[in-house]
Formats: structure tokens, C-alpha cells, sequence
């Protein structure tokens, strides 16, 4: 099992940027892939980005070359960096741990784009 905690979402105008964190409870190196997903009201959830424990990164079209995924192993903590923040980035924002067969998630935390 792995407990994650996000953190540094919040309010931010448009084109500002904010910092995502994800603590997890165990060595994030063992943990097949650290994702970072986002929801908003009355849409699906989607995949913004991910980072497997080889470091190999993806980024959903909507977010690439805005948003980096990052980590610090030592911490055990994974990082998203918002740039160039648009008002439809607006949503829920919850990392997810892929562990084998199963899927962890945080409690999430929400980022608002303001114009």
C-alpha cells in the first residue's frame, strides 16, 4: 500500500503558475508510476502526467510544454509545475500511485484559474 498527500493547490490568475506536491509513504522508486490526474465539474478525468520508476514521462496534450512532472526521490515526493496556467486548467487535481494491480489515490487538491 502507499498513502499519498497532495498539496499547493489554490487560487492563481491566469497565466500565473503553482506547484503541485504528492508525499508518498514509501519509496516512490517502487512504485511503478507516479501519476498526476485532474477532474472538473461535469468532465471526465484525464491524465495530465505521469512518471514511471525508470523516469520514463508523458504529458496529456492539453498541459505539454506548460506543465512538468518531477521528482525527488529522496523525499519521496513528486512534483507538478504549473506554468502559463489557462482558465480551462481549472479542476481537481489528484495524484495517483500505480502499484502492480492497484491504484492509489490522494485526497486531491483544488487549483482555480481565475481571468
Amino acid at each position: 500500500q502507499v498513502q499519498l498527500v497532495e498539496s499547493g493547490g489554490g487560487l492563481v490568475q491566469a497565466g500565473g503558475s503553482l506547484r503541485l506536491s504528492c508525499a508518498a509513504s514509501r519509496n516512490i522508486l517502487t512504485i511503478n508510476a507516479m501519476n498526476w490526474f485532474r477532474q472538473a465539474p461535469g468532465k471526465q478525468r484525464e491524465l495530465v502526467a505521469a512518471i514511471t520508476s525508470g523516469g520514463f514521462i508523458r504529458y496529456s496534450d492539453s498541459v505539454k510544454g506548460r506543465f512538468t512532472i518531477s521528482r525527488d526521490n529522496a523525499k519521496n515526493t513528486v512534483y507538478l509545475q504549473m506554468n502559463s496556467l489557462k482558465l480551462e486548467d481549472t479542476a481537481g487535481y489528484y495524484c495517483a500511485a500505480s502499484d502492480g494491480e492497484f491504484t492509489y489515490w490522494g485526497q486531491g487538491t483544488q487549483v482555480t484559474v481565475s481571468a
